[in-house]
């Protein structure tokens, strides 16, 4: 049994598994290590304020030279804490002024899009259409280069008369990865798993299986903090035992997190 028939055969997808999906994907977020980030003020002072926005009051004013450790981050406005163990809220601004235990400047992943370039995975879902029949993609990519990102990507397509299950692995090419929105060329392969639904007539219909190829373009766009949007049509050929392969189109919009 090949990888992609074992993957298949376990890929047993509900609605409440896509839910899960959703809501992990919803609230990602970018996230500190166990340790706290260490910065020393290097301006005259930093107000620090008792929530994530300018309209908050001032709760402590940190002098040059002081200590902040990092504990999170809310939008642009990142939580610290005073060596007095004092907490408040400054700006990501303020933050870029400090500087790290090396003397460094600090820049911190943000979530910005210099962040987004930076990016090294990529988890979402999409939506769509798989020859014609709803269905759902959950993804995952490992970005490689600037230019090149390597994943895996299941689809569900449910229709009224069959359900096709597809897993493929996937390798896509973004010729201007600086553009918040990209085009970009996609080539995948795998295997796609057809099981008739109901008893519709009794001919000897079973679960059969297929390789398939896939070629497409997409536009990717950044959206917001760690958020895209992607929309990507593919050309999927299936070949099968007949004379003649299958020609399928697919076409699915989504959002992806990145890390």
């Amino acid at each position: 049994m090949t990888v992609f028939s074992h993957v298949l055969s376990n890929f047993k997808t509900s609605s409440w598994a896509y839910l899960g999906i959703l809501c992990l994907c919803w609230f990602a977020a970018p996230s500190f290590a166990q340790e706290y980030v260490q910065v020393q003020v290097k301006q005259a002072y930093v107000d620090m304020r008792s929530g994530p926005a300018g309209a908050y009051p001032v709760v402590y004013v940190a002098a040059k030279n002081e200590w902040l450790s990092v504990i999170k981050q809310r939008t642009s406005w990142f939580k610290v804490e005073t060596e007095k163990g004092l907490q408040g809220w400054i700006s990501q601004d303020d933050l870029h002024l400090t500087s790290s235990a090396a003397g460094e400047p600090v820049l911190l992943a943000d979530g910005s899009f210099t962040s987004f370039a930076n990016r090294q995975f990529e988890v979402g879902t999409m939506a769509g259409s798989f020859d014609g029949v709803p269905s759902v993609t959950v993804m995952a990519d490992w970005v490689a280069t600037e230019n090149i990102s390597l994943g895996i990507n299941l689809t569900q397509a449910v229709g009224n008369f069959s359900e096709n299950q597809v897993a493929m692995v996937n390798i896509s090419h973004s010729a201007f990865p600086d553009w918040q929105l990209a085009p970009y060329v996609v080539f995948a392969a795998g295997k796609v798993r057809t099981k008739p639904r109901g008893s519709l007539v009794q001919s000897g219909d079973e679960t059969r299986s297929a390789n398939v190829l896939s070629a497409g373009v997409g536009l990717r766009y950044y959206l917001t903090q760690n958020f895209l949007v992607k929309l990507e049509y593919n050309s999927v050929l299936v070949k099968t035992n007949r004379d003649e392969n299958e020609e399928l189109a697919q076409w699915k919009l989504g959002f992806a997190v990145f890390f």
